[in-house]
């Protein structure tokens, strides 16, 4: 790299910079937000947390029905994720470019990706909130729905990726589309898929937390019922709770991805 391709990169850098500051000056003018202020509060924020948010004796006796409530949530999350991933590999493979039937499921499959995939959980959980109620249906579909969206544009993006001489080879033979997908296809994308399906169990977990503080189901609505009585310290149990469950979640996760990929 020369010189004057040097200096042209430090003041992109700079230019970018002075952008960036400017954006955040003009976002907290326009929010009237003091950083100052905020920042002078974080003391007594951390104080008040250490004084309130404590585990005790007694909070420990409704552990059993907090584990009741995570289990149910992961066991949720777990369901929404594995029955979406079903769905998003048949759109994925109607998606991509290498495996589509036709332009028409083409499009469909990624429109349907595009739409999931860019409105949030929580808008989903209250959009199904008025046909389906205050249940474990809204917060299963609400979870069901945002997970097709992003496990297919992964999917689809997958077997984009995937090598096309095997695939070409069985055209070549006369293979069938079915023969094609799983022999050629399927092989090559299962571990990033599998990886992609563990990332967003992950996710969906902490997704549920808070879709249950909508639809009254599992530990969302466990943690609020707390929290709106001023339970705190039976609120830093079900916390406590929840970063254990996805730290071992994510552990779990992470191993098998080092064995499959």
């Amino acid at each position: 790299m020369n010189e004057k391709t040097m200096r042209k990169s430090r003041w992109q850098t700079v230019i970018f910079l002075l952008i960036i500051i400017v954006l955040t000056y003009l976002s907290s003018a326009i929010t009237q937000f003091n950083f100052i202020d905020g920042m002078a509060t974080i003391p007594e924020a951390v104080g008040w947390i250490f004084s309130n948010l404590m585990i005790t004796q007694e909070s420990l006796g409704k552990l059993p029905k907090i584990l009741e409530k995570l289990n149910e949530t992961i066991l949720m999350s777990i369901a929404a994720t594995t029955l979406a991933a079903v769905v998003s590999l048949f759109l994925g493979l109607f998606g991509s470019k290498t495996t589509k039937i036709n332009n028409f499921l083409s499009v469909f499959a990624r429109f349907i990706a595009s739409v999931s995939r860019n409105i949030p959980v929580v808008a989903w959980s209250l959009i199904l909130l008025l046909s389906f109620g205050q249940n474990s249906v809204t917060g299963f579909l609400a979870l069901f729905v945002g997970t097709v969206g992003f496990l297919t544009r992964a999917f689809i993006e997958s077997i984009d990726e995937a090598s096309q001489s095997a695939v070409e080879a069985l055209k070549a033979t006369g293979a069938t589309y079915f023969q094609i997908v799983s022999k050629a296809v399927i092989p090559q994308c299962l571990p990033q898929m599998i990886s992609w399906i563990l990332f967003m169990i992950e996710t969906n977990i902490r997704n549920a937390t808070l879709v249950g503080i909508l639809t009254a189901t599992g530990i969302g609505y466990t943690f609020d019922v707390y929290y709106k009585t001023l339970n705190y310290n039976a609120v830093a149990l079900v916390t406590f709770c929840i970063v254990i469950a996805v730290l071992i979640v994510d552990f779990i996760s992470n191993y098998i991805r080092r064995v499959i990929l």
